[in-house]
């Protein structure tokens, strides 16, 4: 039996660049639909909508997360 190291270090080096980038996507999408407390002075249960910016950004986010998935799933099936 022959392993190919090599192809394993790309496969395994791939594998972690893409899973932390996905990670970090999501992450960004679920700050950028989150609530933002509201200004001193108010009330402590008083919070406030998302910019549409940082919501719009937020979909774009998770846009782009579910590419991935299904691009991942195309790939697994497609073989």
């Amino acid at each position: 039996m022959h392993i190919d190291w090599a192809a394993l270090g790309q496969v395994f080096g791939v594998s972690l660049v893409v899973t932390v980038g996905l990670v970090g996507l999501f992450t960004v999408g679920i700050v950028g639909v989150s609530r933002k407390p509201a200004a001193q002075g108010a009330p402590a249960t008083t919070t406030t909508a998302p910019a549409a910016g940082a919501r719009a950004g937020a979909l774009a986010a998770f846009a782009l997360c579910a590419a991935a998935v299904a691009y991942g799933i195309y790939l697994i099936v497609a073989a």
